[in-house]
């Protein structure tokens, strides 16, 4: 009893934290079901570490059992890039579950560790000792957080709405490789907490964004789009107006399914074609804008190659229009009208040189 009135009191902040997750899983309707299971088994995994967290730095403290130090601490070390590989799993799409598998394999040289040492192993007097491979699950743990940092600023809208949330949870993983070499081990006794704060943190943020996003292209949607053009429109100096060509044909015949491939594969192209400040939104089933804040002449020029370019590398085709407002003397509306105008007449070219009757 003694014991489990310990864990409550260093991990209570964790348990509400975890439960508060739990319930705002449950009352969420924009998450698909794959997608909160993995969810449910992150906080799973995450309860289940902290209980043995807490074994081990309670065995440790009374000086007993340091055979079970060494199982526990291996588990620790294992456990940690795994929650951060399942973390990747949960909040990225068409991740494989391969990525893993790098985890699995720090935790082999974690469990053989238990008898060879190789990583780190408790002596009689209960002392952590380091081996060769001693930062190895440092390591481990600062790889999986970079690429997740990176694959998140990647597939996202480059909004600060969105980059900020990520950089927190950067922020929270890199205290966790820190902290250790710094603090030592009383850290370790505040890891699970911080990482489910951090995690909770961003799917809090995460929940917010969806009421801004397309859920199918990942692409900022229409309500956000009015939403720019009304609050936002005096730093937008140029407009991309963006129609697929031919997707009624593939739904004719190939089915809805492809068809949303169609628009997924472009919303990629668009995504990997922006940068900073050039924010895109799908406003209708094929039909797609990019509002370009503060950008000028060649780098207008530079995206709009960047998605011909993209596009031109998929068997799927678009249609552009723009306008720039170089003298600032255009509002958001004929700014708009200008750019439409060019991506019909684009498409009515692409369907005359291709014999198409519309």
């Amino acid at each position: 009893m003694a014991a489990l009135k310990e864990y409550i009191i260093y991990n209570w902040a964790l348990i509400l934290v975890l439960i508060a997750f739990v319930i705002m899983l449950i009352i969420t309707v924009f998450l698909d079901k794959k997608t909160k299971i993995k969810m449910y088994i992150l906080i799973g995994v995450v309860f289940l570490l902290s209980i043995l967290v807490f074994t081990e730095f309670y065995l440790v403290d009374l000086k007993k059992a340091p055979e079970v130090c060494n199982v526990l601490v291996a588990i620790r070390y294992s456990m940690t890039p795994i929650i951060i590989a399942l973390i990747i799993l949960a909040t990225v799409k068409k991740v494989k579950w391969y990525i893993i598998i790098p985890a699995l394999v720090l935790a082999v040289i974690n469990f053989v560790s238990i008898f060879t040492g190789i990583v780190v192993r408790f002596d009689q007097d209960c002392n952590l000792i380091r081996g060769p491979l001693g930062y190895l699950p440092y390591i481990g743990v600062g790889l999986y957080s970079a690429f997740l940092v990176y694959i998140l600023i990647w597939r996202s809208n480059k909004q600060l709405m969105e980059i900020v949330p990520i950089l927190f949870m950067a922020f929270a993983f890199l205290t966790g490789i820190v902290f250790p070499l710094v603090i030592g081990k009383d850290y370790a006794k505040i890891f699970c907490t911080t990482m489910a704060i951090a995690i909770f943190v961003y799917y809090v943020f995460l929940i917010l964004q969806l009421t801004k996003k397309d859920s199918l292209s990942g692409l900022l949607n229409r309500q956000a789009y009015y939403s720019a053009i009304q609050d936002d429109y005096k730093d937008i100096t140029a407009v991309v107006s963006i129609d697929m060509n031919g997707l009624k044909l593939i739904n004719d015949t190939q089915g809805h399914l492809e068809g949303d491939n169609a628009i997924v594969t472009l919303s990629n192209c668009f995504i990997k074609s922006t940068k900073y400040k050039q924010f895109v939104y799908r406003i209708g089933g094929d039909e797609f804008i990019v509002l370009c804040h503060k950008t000028t002449d060649k780098e207008l020029t530079d995206l709009i190659l960047a998605i011909k370019s993209n596009v031109a590398k998929t068997k799927y085709s678009c249609s552009v229009g723009f306008c720039f407002n170089k003298n600032e003397n255009k509002n958001i509306e004929e700014m708009i009208k200008i750019s439409d105008e060019m991506m019909y007449a684009d498409k009515r070219e692409y369907y005359k040189a291709n014999g198409i009757k519309r």
